[in-house]
């Protein structure tokens, strides 16, 4: 009886090993890639969801009121509207003894300017801001005029008139420019400005707190 002869078996060579470990570690990273970007793209529905329980992630806000009241008040002076009108106002020197066509000067200014409001956030206190939780109520400072001005580049004199023993008044040109200032900002405090400036500055305060992770916003 013959005796069998026993082969022995060769072990797996080392660059099937390394080609296995490879692949193993190339696995890993595209895998991890694939999860990075899942979680970055998952932002609604139940998919947010699942990415959230996936990566533990819970939403925090920091309602302190010192916080709260600093990052409004980070806006300063916040400019809402830009009123702009065109007008033609008129000014004039008369003599008290002699007809204009003698010593009057009249001028009349076609004007181009501007008036800008808003709200002045820096006056924010602590007792204008109440939370509660994820709820937040905001009472605003007053809305106010911050600037008015003329467009020197869009401002002309459109007549004058002087009188046959009157020399030109230097200072009626600067005169009436003041006057049609007053008047610009009167015409847009009487077309509402403020209260479009208010409107705006609630509007702009509300995203802000809703960009902080608060869900009830109310600013007034």
């Amino acid at each position: 009886m013959s005796t069998p002869v026993l082969t022995p078996v060769e072990p797996p060579k080392r660059s099937s090993i390394g080609k296995i470990l490879l692949s193993l570690f190339l696995g890993l990273v595209i895998g991890a890639i694939a999860l990075v970007l899942f979680i970055r793209h998952a932002t609604e529905g139940a998919w947010n969801e699942f990415a959230a329980k996936l990566t533990h992630r819970s939403l925090s806000v920091d309602t302190s009121l010192p916080t709260i009241v600093a990052k409004i008040q980070q806006l300063q002076r916040l400019e809402t509207v830009v009123y702009t009108m065109d007008k033609v106002v008129g000014g004039s020197r008369e003599s008290e003894y002699f007809p204009d066509f003698l010593a009057g000067d009249k001028l009349l200014l076609v004007v181009h300017g501007q008036t800008i409001a808003g709200i002045d956030l820096s006056k924010l206190q602590s007792s204008d801001i109440k939370i509660n939780g994820r709820a937040v109520q905001v009472h605003l400072p007053q809305s106010e005029v911050f600037t008015t001005t003329l467009d020197n580049s869009k401002t002309r004199v459109y007549s004058r008139e002087t009188g046959l023993f009157a020399a030109a008044d230097p200072n009626l040109e600067s005169e009436v420019r003041d006057k049609a200032q007053q008047e610009l900002q009167q015409a847009a405090v009487n077309d509402g400005i403020l209260q479009t400036a208010r409107k705006n500055a609630a509007a702009t305060v509300t995203t802000m707190l809703l960009g902080l992770g608060f869900e009830h916003v109310e600013v007034d």
